[in-house]
């Protein structure tokens, strides 16, 4: 059903002005097709969530799998996000503990597992920051038996790219007027450098394309 003027400005005035300037900019005069940008920016957020969602559970997996094999082969004490040899850097460290608290609080035991599902996505993001280079990097290249090369940017250069952009879906902002099919394609590219079935079968699942077909604008991006 398509909203009237006047029920397009009511619910326009209750999304907040800062907010929904970008799309008033992009449709004037019409609040109408405002709200409808509005509305498939919403629903393009949505199917980006749950593609990047198939990465990050793969991502943290694959990167704390390494971690861990690394520890054991050590033979190092514990676990290794007791980090019992200080590899990672006191941010890492805090996250850790913050995600064991969380746990905690939910009345759960805190394992290994329950504990890496606490991390954000941006503990594994800065796991392949330029300081692990000479540490933990040549371990976790190993996750990505079918990158191109073994070079830390290759994989850090998509992965930063997504954390920027999730945190842009985190936070309902607008993504109607970015590069999305190049964050489709970072996805796809990591899943890829994983495990080639992992990242068609994602493929087959994914509404992106769709959905970014069906956008109501010309938008400035691909």
């Amino acid at each position: 059903m398509v909203a009237t003027l006047q029920s397009s400005s009511g619910i326009l005035d209750l999304l907040g002005a800062p907010r929904v300037a970008v799309y008033l900019a992009r449709c004037s005069p019409d609040r109408g097709a405002a709200l409808e940008l509005y509305s498939w920016n919403a629903l393009a957020s949505a199917s980006f969530w749950e593609t990047l969602g198939y990465l990050e559970v793969a991502l943290r997996n694959t990167m704390a799998g390494r971690l861990e094999a690394n520890h054991s082969r050590r033979q190092r004490p514990g676990s290794w996000l007791d980090d019992p040899n200080n590899d990672l850097d006191p941010r890492a460290q805090d996250d850790i503990s913050t995600a064991r608290r969380r746990v905690r609080q939910k009345r759960k035991s805190p394992s290994d597992g329950q504990t890496i599902a606490e991390l954000s996505f941006g503990f594994w993001r800065f796991l392949l920051a330029n300081r692990y280079r000479t540490t933990l990097w040549p371990e976790l290249a190993t996750g990505f038996p079918h990158a191109p090369n073994r070079g830390r940017l290759t994989i850090e250069g998509p992965v930063e790219r997504l954390h920027d952009f999730r945190n842009r879906l985190a936070h309902h902002e607008p993504i109607w007027n970015k590069e999305l099919a190049g964050r489709k394609q970072d996805i796809y590219d990591v899943l890829g450098y994983i495990d080639p079935q992992l990242r068609n079968w994602v493929t087959k699942q994914c509404r992106i394309h769709a959905v970014l077909s069906a956008c109501p604008v010309r938008r400035p991006h691909p």
